[in-house]
């Protein structure tokens, strides 16, 4: 039982977990051919820091990269960057490859690409490596407050 799922008992989500074997830098396509779902709906989640240091998570397609001008823009801040895995880790007590944005040590400001919102269901990283979760992106929104925004590169 990872904080992820405690966190998501303890909020009332229904989620299904799926279980593959990680595999180091396979990243969101490796588990969907693993899970057999599509890449789209295997959502990651990007730890970044403001150039004043202030920690957020972007929730992205698996099969998208993220535009860190667009975010700064939306934060606005001058620039934001992706964290070192060891930052990411004091941000979120999770390991880079398992990060969840449930559960997270401490509360952190997120932001999700709007058209996840329109799948019917997302398989997201269920707070460690190798487990994701499969839930209705709605969730997002009502249980952690993210922000939806358009912070996918063209």
């Amino acid at each position: 039982m990872t904080q992820a799922l405690r966190w998501l008992e303890a909020a009332g989500v229904a989620y299904e977990p799926a279980v593959y074997p990680y595999e180091e830098h396979g990243g969101t396509g490796h588990a969907a051919r693993c899970l057999g779902l599509d890449e789209h709906a295997c959502i990651k989640t990007i730890v970044l820091e403001t150039d004043a240091k202030k920690p957020l998570i972007v929730l992205m397609h698996g099969d998208r990269e993220i535009s860190t001008k667009q975010v700064a823009r939306i934060v606005g801040a001058k620039t934001v960057s992706p964290c070192s895995p060891e930052t990411a880790n004091r941000h979120t007590g999770y390991l880079v490859g398992g990060t969840s944005p449930f559960g997270t040590r401490k509360p952190l400001p997120v932001y999700v690409e709007e058209s996840i919102l329109e799948l019917p269901e997302i398989a997201i990283n269920g707070g460690r490596r190798g487990l994701l979760v499969r839930i209705v992106p709605e969730l997002l929104i009502s249980k952690l407050k993210a922000v939806p925004v358009s912070a996918a590169q063209n």
